[in-house]
């Protein structure tokens, strides 16, 4: 009987705990909605592509995956597997005047000071409700914890669909 009452007690403990804990959100390292993280590591994962985001942002873009998001560029396999993690990378876009000196015409562009990071993770059951994928956006490593932009994230790539259904609300290609 005193068995089964310590048993009962910290079940209560542990179910109280987690009670708490779920209702403080996400980790401040994660990002709202999502819980997405950055990884580890990330800075060391094969380059996907870059860009070079004119208008607002005017920014410069290294994109990068991880082993299986590249196995899946690579070979062409949409939709991306569970497990694929994107990470786009933003820079401000900026001219180069010591790069320009060299050159006989001002041609030079750069990555400037940091914007943010961006994290696309498939998980098909986890984030049915996106189309699969969860995602984040980091500013000095840390989450943005505005849950409205991050909710963006999704409401943009949902509208790649009609242009490209087989993207799999991806907008980057592998670069060869």
């Amino acid at each position: 009987m005193k068995l089964s009452t310590t048993v009962l007690a910290c079940a209560a403990l542990v179910f109280g705990m987690s009670a708490v804990v779920s209702a403080e959100g996400p980790a401040p390292e994660a990002s709202p909605i999502y819980g997405v993280t950055l990884p580890d590591g990330y800075r060391d994962w094969t380059l996907i592509s870059v860009a070079h985001e004119a208008g607002m942002n005017n920014d410069i873009r290294a994109i990068l995956g991880n082993e299986i998001a590249v196995k899946a560029f690579r070979d062409g396999r949409r939709p991306f597997p569970d497990g694929t993690i994107i990470v786009r990378l933003a820079w401000q876009f900026q001219s180069s005047p010591r790069n320009d000196k060299v050159f006989p015409a001002p041609q030079s562009f750069v990555a400037g000071p940091p914007t943010n990071v961006q994290v696309s993770v498939k998980d098909s059951r986890r984030y049915a409700a996106s189309g699969g994928w969860g995602y984040g956006q980091f500013e000095n490593g840390m989450a943005n914890p505005n849950a409205a932009l991050i909710q963006a994230c999704f409401t943009c790539h949902a509208k790649l669909r009609a242009l490209d259904a087989k993207a799999d609300l991806v907008f980057t290609s592998y670069s060869q």
